[in-house]
């Protein structure tokens, strides 16, 4: 970890108490790394087991906020060098596991993130087309603003070798990191938001229509194991049709949609009669229209937001 540490410095109660003030960041990086609220937070635990040993052998480090992003980012490397086989054989479409927040409701993993909003739903699975040492380059200049000599740190790559990583990955994702788009203010999202559950759920569909961007696309990741969309769904009209009937669905098992935060951007959370998760819906929102959809039901996805419910799981047929 070039520049973390040397033989001049040294670790002292402040600088530990320190290091437990940078978890937010470094759950945001490894959750950037791997769109998994676990295996996040398993990543930063390995950081700090990382910094006790080094304390523990008379590692002197002077830069205590570097030797832990640099850490947490390599381990996320490593992680997803083993994961991409999983991801490989994953059935049906791929969507992160939510990081969730509710206006009432403080705690959780949403407490410990930062800059959830750079780490959009949509932004991850872009980032899935990546290598693991891309998605690091590109993740850390675009959603976290770090300086090119800052991310050659942090992925021990040289600075050259990262402005050619990070133009290389723009390509590839077809975006420019010039070019974001434009946000719209959180309190005009979240009107918006609870007008489009509130409209779907009364099975208006010309005026759900009317709420969706012309380029609307729908995700949704059930994992094989809950009922969702095998694909994306890009017409605008299947799209209203197919929430239409996806809200009268879970409204027939009893449930209850509550707004929430997801990963910075407005949705909901289903739950059924008994309090169970059901889904996560979060919204992309651009110029006033729902550009972005996507919908998490994958049971093993919403298990760190409480217990999930079996209502919606597909039912395995009997041989």
């Amino acid at each position: 970890m070039t520049g973390s540490a040397d033989a001049a410095g040294s670790m002292d109660a402040t600088d530990a108490a320190d290091a437990v003030g940078y978890r937010p960041l470094l759950f945001s990086i490894a959750y950037g790394m791997t769109g998994s609220v676990g295996d996040a937070e398993d990543l930063v635990q390995d950081t700090f087991l990382n910094l006790t040993r080094a304390q523990q052998a008379g590692t002197a480090i002077t830069n205590l906020k570097a030797y832990l992003t640099t850490a947490v980012t390599r381990l996320g490397i490593n992680h997803l060098g083993s994961a991409r086989v999983r991801r490989e054989t994953y059935v049906g479409q791929w969507l992160p596991e939510p990081v969730v927040a509710f206006a009432d409701r403080p705690g959780g993993p949403a407490e410990h993130a930062e800059l959830t909003d750079s780490l959009s739903m949509a932004f991850l699975v872009m980032l899935e087309a990546l290598s693991p040492v891309e998605r690091a380059v590109f993740m850390l200049r675009e959603a976290f603003g770090y300086g090119y000599p800052e991310v050659a740190e942090l992925t021990g790559k040289s600075e050259a070798n990262c402005r050619q990583i990070f133009a290389r990955a723009r390509k590839r994702l077809a975006v420019s990191a010039d070019a974001p788009l434009p946000p719209t203010r959180r309190a005009e999202g979240d009107e918006l938001a609870r007008r489009f559950f509130e409209v779907a759920a009364g099975g208006d569909l010309e005026e759900l229509l009317g709420m969706l961007a012309p380029d609307v696309v729908l995700h949704g990741d059930g994992g094989g194991k809950a009922q969702a969309i095998g694909r994306s769904v890009d017409n605008p009209r299947q799209v209203a049709q197919l929430l239409v009937s996806g809200i009268r669905r879970i409204a027939a098992l009893g449930a209850t949609l509550v707004p929430a935060r997801v990963n910075g951007h407005p949705g909901m959370v289903a739950y059924d009669g008994q309090g169970r998760v059901l889904n996560v819906v979060a919204l992309d929102i651009v110029d006033g229209a729902v550009r972005g959809i996507h919908a998490v039901a994958n049971p093993d996805k919403l298990g760190h937001l409480g217990e999930v419910s079996d209502l919606g799981l597909r039912k395995v047929r009997q041989r």
